[in-house]
């Protein structure tokens, strides 16, 4: 853990704020790369993930751009309500589950809402490098874009096009036109609310872009139908204890419950920080962390959301 405080809190956009971090004892911070996250410890108890949204090389701070959400599991509330100028946090080394593609010879960056805040890393570290790229930014209006004034005066504004939903038509986003050069060596990267991720990335795919070259990372995962939700049994194999999920609780929860300890972080299958090995039974995955090849072998599966379609799973715990 490396213990932080909170230098500046600003209100970016409607329902926005930025937190700037720096570290305690006045030294550097873990370096990073463009897409990288950290695990932040809140006040409450809860461990969220937010993406670091500056330039790779400043690592005397952190900054984070963390949108309230109005059906906030307390995450967003806590950081918007209880984290202040001077509050101190706990926070993880910085990890990246979303990189560049430094090979590419083009990148085209799509950001929807608060999406942009690891798409704005990753424009940061493009327009340094000098790699070519453009930048597309999706939003409702104006006022709930976050650095939308700093992105105007940056040094790559030129490659950014500012996308509004009640602006005038001609600007609205065609993806199907900025999708519609699918070279080997171009890269997509997207991030936002679910809809627009599938938009964008299933246009991409009308157009002929090649899995290898769509590179995404969620925020949130789709809930599953209650419907599919159904009840089955999971073991631990060094104890042979057995323990009943019923349809309406988590496997994470079920284990908590019965004193086994696992990290837990998002609880929704977005981080991959509770994946745990699966040695017999087959896994109902419901994930969006491991890819379809990681899927496909059913030896892990992530707790905290997945479910299993045998009537039992036998867990490496």
């Amino acid at each position: 853990m490396i213990e932080v405080v909170v230098t500046r809190k600003h209100r970016e956009a409607e329902g926005i704020y930025s937190f700037e971090l720096a570290p305690v004892e006045g030294s550097m911070l873990p370096a990073f790369s463009a897409g990288s996250h950290i695990d932040v410890h809140l006040p409450n108890g809860l461990v969220r993930q937010y993406s670091l949204c500056n330039h790779p090389e400043e690592c005397h701070r952190y900054l984070l751009g963390v949108l309230l959400d109005p059906a906030s599991r307390g995450g967003s509330q806590a950081m918007h309500e209880h984290v202040h100028e001077g509050s101190r946090l706990r926070i993880s080394e910085p990890r990246n589950l979303f990189p560049l593609e430094h090979a590419a010879g083009y990148s085209v960056l799509f950001a929807g809402g608060i999406g942009i805040t690891p798409i704005l890393c990753m424009a940061e570290r493009l327009a340094r490098i000098g790699a070519p790229f453009e930048l597309h930014y999706c939003g409702r209006s104006a006022g709930r874009m976050a650095f939308i004034e700093y992105i105007r005066h940056s040094p790559f504004a030129d490659r950014v096009h500012v996308h509004v939903d009640d602006g005038e038509e001609s600007q609205r986003l065609d993806a199907a036109q900025v999708l519609s050069m699918p070279a080997a060596d171009r890269h997509l990267y997207v991030c936002g609310p679910n809809g627009f991720m599938e938009h964008v990335l299933g246009t991409a795919r009308e157009r002929g872009w090649a899995e290898a070259q769509l590179h995404r990372e969620y925020f949130a995962a789709a809930a599953a139908p209650a419907s599919e939700a159904g009840g089955f049994e999971v073991q631990l194999a060094s104890s042979g204890l057995c323990l009943q999920v019923p349809a309406n609780r988590s496997v994470a929860q079920v284990l908590l419950e019965a004193g086994i300890d696992i990290p837990l972080s998002c609880e929704q299958g977005i981080c991959g920080t509770c994946i745990t090995r699966v040695l017999e039974g087959e896994p109902d995955h419901r994930d969006m962390f491991l890819t379809d090849a990681e899927r496909a072998r059913n030896d892990q599966f992530t707790p905290c959301c997945s479910r299993a379609r045998s009537t039992r799973l036998v867990l490496d715990l």
